[in-house]
């Protein structure tokens, strides 16, 4: 009697233990990630998304999130090929692609991705010159995903992409790089002119031939000169007219 009193107060705890091993085999997998189950330690298999039961105690799970990570690379100072200390700050865009391999190959991907981001960044900026690094983004970026993938595609991680988000140079050297532009933009300025210049005495050059060819047409050229000057009254003006002009003036005056 005492016997069975004993097993029915233990029943309950026997469900309670049941339970909770039921509830612990149990796990849930996303559908952007996948799990990894070892078993005593050694790897065996990968758990879809859905609802996936484990052996406790014996088996283990360790989830891998296989979306797009972003990882902001800090502000590096990096001296170039013409020995000039740049600060560069990068953006890596990267994810898993064997989770298998992200998780027996390396002990904290995201960490050893951003570490070989900064060697990488420090290697390709280093053997570049300043105006290559200003100018070429595009490419020192593409050198920099170049190398990392070379590596990371062992640990199972693809990088999809490595952006160069700033570039920032010393105080002296913006100044320099100022009074360089200033430089650029007078010399653009003057040669306009000189072409402005050039181009309106070509057209003056051919007017005056035009108007040699019709004594003419010099002549009212000129006597229209005069008439636009004379209609301000409060300035006098002093033309030195050729003979010839002087001559046909006074005719036109004998006539009135």
């Amino acid at each position: 009697m005492l016997l069975l009193i004993e097993m029915l107060l233990l029943f309950p705890l026997l469900l309670l233990f049941l339970a909770a091993i039921i509830v612990s085999a149990i796990r849930i997998v996303m559908e952007y990630q996948r799990g990894i189950i070892f078993t005593l330690g050694r790897y065996s298999g990968v758990l879809s998304p859905g609802i996936n039961f484990v052996i406790p105690l014996l088996q283990t799970a360790q989830v891998v999130d296989m979306r797009i990570k972003t990882v902001d690379i800090p502000k590096q100072e990096v001296i170039t090929k013409d020995n000039i200390p740049v600060f560069v700050n990068t953006v890596v865009y990267f994810k898993v692609e064997n989770p298998v391999d992200a998780v027996t190959k390396i002990e904290n991907y995201v960490f050893a991705v951003a570490q070989y981001t900064q060697t990488a960044l420090r290697d390709v900026v280093g053997n570049s010159e300043l105006d290559f690094v200003l100018t070429e983004r595009e490419k020192i970026a593409e050198g920099i995903k170049k190398i990392v993938d070379s590596e990371t595609s062992g640990w199972g991680v693809d990088i999809a992409s490595i952006k160069i988000q700033e570039i920032e140079l010393p105080a002296e050297m913006k100044r320099a790089m100022a009074k360089q532009a200033e430089a650029e933009r007078e010399r653009r300025a003057q040669i306009i002119v000189s072409e402005g210049e050039l181009a309106a005495s070509e057209n003056l050059r051919k007017a005056s031939e035009n108007l040699m060819k019709s004594p003419g047409a010099l002549h009212l050229r000129t006597l229209q000169t005069i008439r636009d000057i004379a209609q301000d009254p409060s300035e006098k003006i002093v033309l030195f007219l050729p003979s010839d002009v002087s001559s046909l003036v006074g005719k036109l005056v004998e006539k009135k």
